[in-house]
């Protein structure tokens, strides 16, 4: 049985390829013969009779054959099929044909099919792609940056001659528009007027694909790579722009007089990183046993959180709060969709704001490197079509098309943007629609589209000046408008500062790594698969709030909205309903990293301290202790007492200042807890913290005046957490000593919250006001 394919040849006038009718037969019989394992036990299993029942639908065209069934069945015929794809193909798509013919009495014989074969093992890259691979089956795999529409294309013309009306025999159409050279009618000569018959003619679905080299492919300072994909039958809109992966042959298309090279592609998948919509039992039933395993047991490991952050980034030192923050981002949240359909985004946005040489810039580059679809560019080198999207002109049709930018390319990815303080006021608006929203609308040149891009948005700026001016707050030292700072979920600062422990160890590192000691220096706990295959996993959880946690984050809501108001971080950063859903977001994101179905209260302080630490950090000045709370108040009015006053006033730096507080209510506390265990009551003295405080700095004494010195600093800021911040409560001694007077921590007052002034309920706003006046 002989019946014309998809794209079979022209009969008449054409010699027999004996050698494809061979390898037809047996491809056939191997269809009907070849039995598979996955049946039931002592029963054959005819794996492609029931792929060929799926043929009967009307919209199914694409038959898909595993090519290691064909190399189990036929190791010569597979490497026959390989070599000889395109001369081949023709006769594959016959004998798949006559096999559902065979096997189905229903099935439809004018129905056309094609030939798709998976888990092709021979992949090569785009760059290497030359002309002694043309007519094979090979495997490429890019990025798809342009998506043409689709068009009917015409594989099989049949022509009715303008003269005689004598219908004329199908003609293959390849590449270009073929009429028939002469009328088949003797009696008519007619060469040129005919007319295709559209109802007996056969058409496809065509597709025209652009894709370019991934950057793990690029070699270092090559110009990225482009090659154009012919796409047909069922695989055509299967990919989007950002996809990876194409398997089919590689052509020579004829285009008039002009010799190009096309890829015609036969299976299409897409490999890009969008979100599974399956629960975790279905995830389970798609890993193999490796993978299960893999995490398996990862998810039972208590440092998860720490470890991960090691495997991601083996070359930073230091920055912990950071990659916490990079590896929740990775993570990410859980978009929903409201019941009026508002969409509400997932995925979280990171700003790193800092001095040159921190390793901003490695950040990002170790991010762009994992994840498989993620975008890597500069913000001075972008424009806002670079970035969201741009409607070109084909070059052969005319038509306006859309080229993906570099949100759209990562969707469902991560988008790393370099230098963002360097771009254009302009560019930064268009992004604002991307970033909130997540989609890119377009509007000109007769295109209307709206696009997706829902990707994480990790961004890296300098401050203005090039240094962090720690006097000034967040706002004056970055160059960035409002609109676009609230779209950040979370800001971490970097300050060059001086620090003898830190700097030797990042000097101990880098030396390590210029020495060839890098096998030392890059210790994972976790592979890049390891950590890739986790992170696929934790993101098919899409966890929900328990009531406690949605308590917690209120709590929390509603503290950052009073500290807001009342703190020094006012003029630096509005906390604003963004921020809320950004605690959402951290929280579920903390959530799904430990592969849990329920938010914990303990996610959200997770969340709630990485928003407090890129909120704050580095904002608040250094702290003019002065001569105590009171002092500095009538000292304005003192005259010629002020210059000496001033001579004796303390300035500490906030990190100092909260490390001297949190000392002293850790050993308050502990004094506490120790008299509630005797049953007796709890607090020390002034005189006794303070000489147990004297005796722990005791070895930094050089001479008396040192001692006077750390005396004084001490004595100020018990001052302080007393009548400043009330974290601290006097209890007045009798006889109106002042050093047996009792300190207490305030009942009110919780550890978590960063010292900062914030006034707690009943506490005196005298200090807040002499602040001011300093």
């Amino acid at each position: 049985m002989e019946i014309d394919g998809g794209f079979g040849r022209q009969a008449i006038n054409q010699k027999r390829d004996d050698a494809a009718d061979r390898v037809q037969k047996v491809f056939q019989e191997f269809l009907h013969d070849y039995t598979d394992d996955d049946g039931v036990e002592g029963e054959e299993y005819y794996k492609y009779k029931d792929l060929a029942a799926d043929m009967i639908s009307p919209e199914k065209h694409t038959f898909e054959i595993d090519i290691k069934d064909i190399m189990k069945w036929s190791q010569p015929i597979a490497d026959r099929i390989k070599e000889d794809f395109y001369r081949l193909y023709p006769y594959l798509c016959k004998a798949v044909k006559n096999f559902c013919i065979d096997s189905f009495s229903d099935f439809n014989k004018k129905k056309d099919l094609f030939v798709a074969f998976t888990s092709v093992e021979d992949e090569c890259t785009i760059r290497s792609l030359q002309t002694d691979k043309i007519g094979t089956l090979l495997r490429i795999k890019g990025q798809v940056v342009r998506t043409h529409p689709v068009h009917p294309e015409l594989i099989q013309g049949c022509f009715i001659c303008n003269d005689c009306s004598m219908k004329c025999p199908a003609i293959e159409q390849q590449f270009k528009y073929e009429q028939p050279q002469v009328c088949i009618n003797q009696n008519c000569g007619n060469r040129s007027r005919f007319t295709l018959d559209t109802h007996t003619s056969k058409f496809c679905d065509f597709q025209k694909v652009r894709i370019q080299e991934t950057p793990n492919e690029l070699p270092r300072g090559a110009v990225p790579r482009t090659f154009e994909v012919i796409i047909r039958g069922d695989a055509v809109e299967v990919s989007q722009p950002g996809d990876l992966g194409v398997t089919g042959l590689k052509e020579l298309g004829v285009r008039d007089l002009n010799y190009r090279l096309v890829f015609l592609a036969y299976h299409v998948v897409g490999s890009g990183g969008r979100e599974q919509q399956d629960s975790p039992e279905d995830a389970r039933m798609k890993m193999s046993q490796d993978d299960w395993t893999l995490v398996t047991r990862m998810s039972s490991d208590p440092k998860i959180y720490s470890n991960l952050c090691d495997s991601i980034f083996p070359h930073v030192h230091g920055s912990e709060e950071i990659k916490k923050g990079l590896v929740l981002m990775l993570a990410g949240g859980v978009a929903k969709q409201t019941a009026e359909g508002t969409s509400l985004r997932g995925d979280i946005n990171v700003a790193i704001i800092g001095d040159p040489s921190l390793g901003k810039s490695q950040f990002l580059r170790n991010i762009s490197e994992l994840m498989p679809r993620s975008v890597y560019t500069s913000g001075k080198a972008s424009t806002a079509a670079g970035l969201t999207a741009a409607v070109v002109k084909d070059d052969e049709t005319g038509e306006s098309v859309i080229e993906a930018g570099a949100l759209m390319l990562a969707d469902g990815g991560i988008c790393c943007i370099d230098e963002f303080d360097k771009m254009d006021v302009k560019d930064q608006v268009a992004i604002h629609e991307a970033m909130e929203q997540q989609t890119i609308s377009i509007c000109k040149a007769g295109v209307k589209a709206t696009l997706n891009s829902r990707t994480s948005v990790l961004a890296a700026a300098n401050p203005i000046g090039g240094r962090y001016d720690r006097t000034k707050s967040l706002r004056q030292n970055i160059s960035l408008s409002a609109p676009i700072m609230s779209r950040f979920d979370l800001f971490f600062i970097l300050v060059d500062e001086l620090n003898e422990i830190t700097d030797y160890a990042v000097a101990n590192k880098i030396v390590g790594m210029h020495a060839n000691q890098a096998a030392t220096a890059a210790i994972r706990p976790y592979s890049v698969e390891d950590v890739l295959r986790y992170l696929v996993f934790c993101k098919v959880f899409k966890p929900k709030m328990s009531k406690d946690a949605s308590e917690f984050v209120v709590q929390e809501y509603k503290a950052m909205r009073e500290k807001d108001a009342q703190g020094s971080a006012r003029s630096a950063w509005r906390i604003t309903v963004r921020q809320l859903e950004s605690l959402v977001r951290l929280s579920e994101a903390c959530a799904r990293l430990h592969c849990q179905e329920v938010i914990e209260p303990k996610h959200v302080q997770e969340g709630a301290r990485l928003l407090k630490k890129s909120i704050i950090r580095v904002e608040i000045p250094d702290i003019n202790l002065g001569m105590g709370p009171d002092a500095p108040q009538e000292a304005d009015e003192m005259g010629e007492e002020n210059e000496g006053q001033k001579e004796d006033a303390i300035t500490i730096s906030w990190e100092e200042y909260q490390r001297l507080a949190n000392l002293f209510v850790h050993k308050v506390r502990k004094e506490e807890e120790i008299a509630e265990t005797e049953g007796e009551e709890g607090g020390l003295t002034k005189a006794k913290l303070l000489d147990w405080y004297l005796g722990t700095v005791a070895e930094d004494f050089d001479d008396d005046s040192s001692f006077y010195k750390y005396d004084a600093m001490a004595r100020r800021v018990l001052e302080r957490l007393i009548h400043g911040d009330n974290i601290l409560i006097e209890l007045k001694d009798i006889e109106g000593n002042d050093e047996n007077s009792i300190l207490v921590v305030h009942p009110n007052y919780n550890p978590e919250d960063t010292v900062s002034g914030k006034q707690l309920p009943g506490s005196p706003t005298k200090a807040s006001k002499v602040e001011a006046m300093e």
